[in-house]
């Protein structure tokens, strides 16, 4: 890259991705060249098990001076790898993208020419999508309830290959919350935020890394993340059950002292008894979303540990914990580097930090893996 800052970061999280990385390298770096923008691609391996991490490094050793891969010391989640990315990543606009190719790269200049039409964010929306149906179905459900609650409109939250400018991704790393949704958090700071259509395909290799159980812990961190409603929403409820049980009291007093003690009755109490209790127990457990995210905040842990960082020039450039101001073109031959120096014995971690994991003097292609570790073999 002859300029200092990139045009173009494009920002992909791996996770267990080795069957189908080389596919992706193949059809990302020509359609980026096309693009005739100085770019750069910053692949986050999130504690692959597989090779995946060695494959990075291989692909980092090809393509050196338009590529920046981040190794972490363990699997933090796609958000927390998103991250780490944006915290290290350079360029003007950044663009987020899933590594299995079910958005293909070659849209990537549709959310250019969305940018360069004024708009600071900008999303996607899947063309005839083909996931299996119950995860579309779901997804429609969760987007209308979504945007009911948090106000946060996006037409399809599932689609991760998204356009986001310096400022906006600037004010996300500024953010310290342990668990969030990127594009919702994107969509608070946009100014003129839009979406474009792109294409969908099949997973190029592998298989999808998110569980039914993990979708709904999604849409549970996203409705509680961004919003009190539904806390206001059972509050509002409570007091409505409140009054029909005293008006139901009143009714029940007055027909015993008009009509006297009466027979049967006894299954629909039980019945009602059980709906109240059903009522309490979903009050309980929405309590406990909201007390569970105050927990994980307070405890102020680092979101993401950082084991090691290749890349063909030194830091000081578009880095969020070290600035932008002091960049300099790439000299000399491609060299890895670990993202910072031994922090001293005893000193607390600061909350968020992107931080070093690995011990000096890590041998191999891949600087803080083991050798023996099957993610660095070849």
């Amino acid at each position: 890259m002859g300029a200092c800052v990139p045009m173009v970061s494009v920002v992909i999280p791996v996770y267990n991705e080795e069957p189908g990385l080389q596919g992706l390298f193949d059809r990302l770096y020509p359609a980026l060249d096309r693009l005739q923008v100085s770019y750069e691609v910053v692949l986050v391996d999130d504690g692959s098990r597989d090779r995946s991490a060695a494959l990075l490094s291989e692909q980092f050793a090809r393509r050196p001076e338009v590529t920046r891969v981040i190794i972490l010391d363990g699997n933090f989640g796609q958000h927390r790898a998103l991250l780490a990315g944006f915290s290290k990543a350079r360029g003007e606009r950044l663009i987020t993208l899933d590594a299995d190719l079910q958005n293909p790269p070659e849209d990537i200049g549709l959310l250019l020419a969305a940018m360069d039409e004024g708009h600071d964010y900008v999303g996607s929306i899947r063309r005839m999508r083909k996931d299996v149906a119950w995860r579309r179905w779901a997804s429609r459900v969760m987007n209308r309830v979504r945007e009911r609650i948090s106000r946060i409109k996006m037409t399809d939250q599932g689609c991760m290959m998204r356009a986001y400018s310096r400022r906006i991704v600037d004010a996300i790393n500024q953010c310290r919350e342990m668990n969030t949704f990127i594009p919702a958090l994107a969509y608070t700071f946009a100014i003129n935020p839009t979406e474009v259509v792109v294409g969908h395909e099949e997973r190029f290799a592998g298989e999808s890394k998110y569980s039914l159980y993990s979708l709904v812990r999604l849409n549970f961190d996203l409705m509680t993340g961004f919003s009190v409603l539904p806390l206001q929403l059972f509050s509002m409820l409570g007091m409505a059950v409140a009054l029909l049980s005293a008006a139901l009291f009143v009714l029940l007093a007055a027909r015993r002292l008009i009509l006297g003690p009466e027979e049967g009755g006894l299954f629909t109490l039980f019945a009602l008894l059980f709906f109240l209790v059903g009522i309490a127990l979903f009050g309980i457990g929405l309590l406990g979303e909201y007390i569970g995210r105050i927990y994980q905040e307070v405890r102020e842990r680092p979101r993401y540990l950082i084991r090691a960082i290749l890349e063909s020039e030194p830091p000081g450039n578009g880095s969020f914990d070290e600035g932008r101001s002091d960049a300099k073109p790439a000299s000399g031959p491609a060299t890895p580097r670990t993202p910072a120096p031994a922090r001293p014995a005893g000193s607390p971690l600061r909350f968020g930090e992107p931080t070093l994991a690995s011990e000096p003097g890590a041998q191999g292609s891949l600087p803080g893996l083991d050798p023996s570790d099957p993610r660095a073999s070849s």
